[in-house]
């Protein structure tokens, strides 16, 4: 793969990068399960996923693929909220998983942890996108995600925004 794929990965990704950070800065408030547990007598998704924190997140995800779609034309006008949209769903999942097998908010599950959101994303953008999504871009997305995500993970616990490094 040559660095064009990779810029490439990182223009596509950007809005679900920056929908999935918003929450850890600005959620809190209402979780998103009510307090409710599942079947199972689990919480459903945790008090670390709230209304607030999802709703900013998908807010600022938007915001930045608006923007991105005055400079790239291949990307629509809705482009950032589908994929902002995919990126917060893709974390629910992650953690309700997360939940099942008994692990706290905030519980390290690797791999899952660093990929759920990306999935996501991409999961809804190829309802949409589908002829700009090749698997070269998929691929490259899941490697620069990977790194990325520990970097800006452990910068937020240094700055005392998050109780872990993951």
């Amino acid at each position: 793969m040559d660095i064009m794929i990779f810029l490439e990965a990182i223009k596509f990704i950007f809005p679900a990068y920056c929908a999935n950070a918003i929450p850890v800065l600005a959620g809190g408030g209402l979780p998103l399960d009510f307090g409710k547990n599942f079947f199972d007598e689990k919480p459903v998704f945790g008090k670390n996923k709230t209304f607030r924190g999802f709703f900013f997140g998908l807010t600022v995800g938007t915001v930045v693929g608006i923007v991105e779609s005055f400079f790239f034309k291949e990307y629509s006008f809705y482009f950032g909220f589908v994929l902002s949209l995919g990126a917060l769903v893709g974390d629910l999942i992650g953690a309700f998983l997360k939940r099942r097998l008994g692990l706290k908010p905030g519980d390290l599950l690797p791999i899952i942890d660093q990929v759920d959101f990306i999935i996501g994303a991409i999961v809804f953008a190829s309802i949409f996108y589908m002829p700009i999504i090749s698997l070269e871009l998929i691929i490259a997305v899941l490697i620069i995600t990977m790194p990325l995500h520990v970097l800006t993970n452990y910068a937020a616990y240094k700055a005392g925004l998050k109780s872990n490094p993951w």
